[in-house]
């Protein structure tokens, strides 16, 4: 079907938002004379020390500009994403594995190996080898991998949360989303076997473990067995159902594992049912017990998850239509303001909390748009 021409100008004019404001100016003001990024910005592009620098928030800005680049979406960027991708591993690849973060003065504060960070590592560093064909990059990807393999793997299914490891940490299954992500694209830039095991691994403990069987939620917290977390158990986050969505088809086109396209299914009616809010936008959480709202507060990440997820979902086209012209309006309204400037929280009632810029934010805008941008032109 033809896209109606009120999207098609929405669109774009999101688009121009994220490639030709928000990039450029976190280029320009987020990045060091030495490579790395800062961890966060005042809404005036300032520096904002907020005590760390973390290897998270390095990973999502090269995975940002490598990806966006390979896209051909943002063009004059090859030095930064080289002095990024060699600071990354001068600042954090300490004593033969990754640390979690450093101090403002970029002096090492923790370092722990956190499942979470590796899996950026292995997002970042893989579509970093995809633009610049650095080699380096994949020696990086594979010792990240034999790192999560051989010192992090839980023996109840999937892995840690950090290194050095403890059994007392409460698991979750976010980690697991977000390095499923890593294995998908470490298996696009090097095709290699083992990632398709990897990848079928974890799709299966969310068959199996994090997506509750009676009510279809997604949940959050785990004992070492992967049973519920007392406390925290109930807790389900839309965005995250969304996210799962999105990455399920990306999965099911490189295993052909039918049952991921079922659960997507599944993930995408609970959280467009239970998850939107009624004045627009999506809530931070709910319990997945009842499905009432827990906090109705509104990251800027949900709704940018729900683009992705609305691109691939089974849909009607004219649904699939309104609800991308419905989420983009409202992206438009509440969160995006001038030169690629954004509101990072929204209150229940659509007013901004008054957050500053996060450095690891762009990386869901940018791949939300470009998502919509893919879809636009297949």
């Amino acid at each position: 079907m033809e896209i109606p021409q009120t999207l098609h100008k929405r669109i774009e004019s999101c688009a121009d938002h994220v490639f030709q404001g928000l990039i450029p100016n976190w280029v320009n003001h987020g990045f060091t004379n030495t490579g790395h990024s800062l961890e966060s910005l005042t809404l005036d592009w300032q520096p904002n020390p907020v005590g760390r620098v973390r290897l998270l928030t390095q990973c999502r800005q090269l995975y940002t500009l490598s990806h966006a680049t390979r896209l051909g979406l943002v063009s004059g960027y090859d030095t930064h994403i080289s002095n990024l991708f060699n600071a990354i591993i001068e600042l954090y690849f300490v004593d033969d594995r990754w640390i979690f973060s450093r101090n403002d003065d970029m002096t090492i504060l923790d370092t722990q190996s956190d499942a979470y960070a590796l899996a950026f590592v292995m997002l970042s560093f893989s579509h970093y080898f995809m633009l610049t064909k650095d080699e380096r990059a994949l020696t990086f990807i594979e010792q990240t991998d034999q790192f999560l393999d051989q010192r992090m793997r839980h023996p109840n299914g999937g892995f840690y949360e950090a290194f050095p490891l403890d059994g007392q940490t409460v698991r979750r299954q976010n980690p697991h989303m977000h390095l499923l992500e890593g294995f998908v694209a470490a298996f696009e830039a090097t095709q290699a076997e083992k990632y398709v095991a990897r990848i079928s691994e974890i799709c299966s403990l969310a068959e199996q473990y994090f997506v509750e069987p009676k009510t279809c939620t997604l949940r959050e917290f785990f004992n070492a067995d992967l049973s519920l977390d007392v406390k925290t158990g109930h807790l389900v986050e839309p965005g995250h159902h969304f996210e799962w969505v999105w990455l399920l088809h990306q999965t099911y086109r490189i295993t052909g594992r039918k049952q991921d396209l079922e659960l997507a299914k599944q993930l995408w009616q609970v959280a467009t049912t239970h998850g939107m809010s009624t004045n627009g936008g999506i809530v931070n959480s709910m319990d997945g017990n009842t499905f009432q709202i827990v906090d109705a507060d509104k990251r800027i990440w949900p709704i940018t998850e729900y683009l992705k997820a609305c691109c691939v979902a089974e849909l009607d086209e004219n649904e699939r239509c309104d609800r991308l012209e419905s989420a983009l309006s409202f992206l438009q309204t509440y969160y995006f303001i001038d030169r690629g400037r954004w509101i990072e929280y929204l209150d229940a009632n659509n007013q901004s909390k008054g957050f500053p810029l996060p450095g690891t934010t762009g990386y869901h805008i940018f791949l939300g748009l470009a998502e919509v941008l893919k879809w636009r032109d297949s």
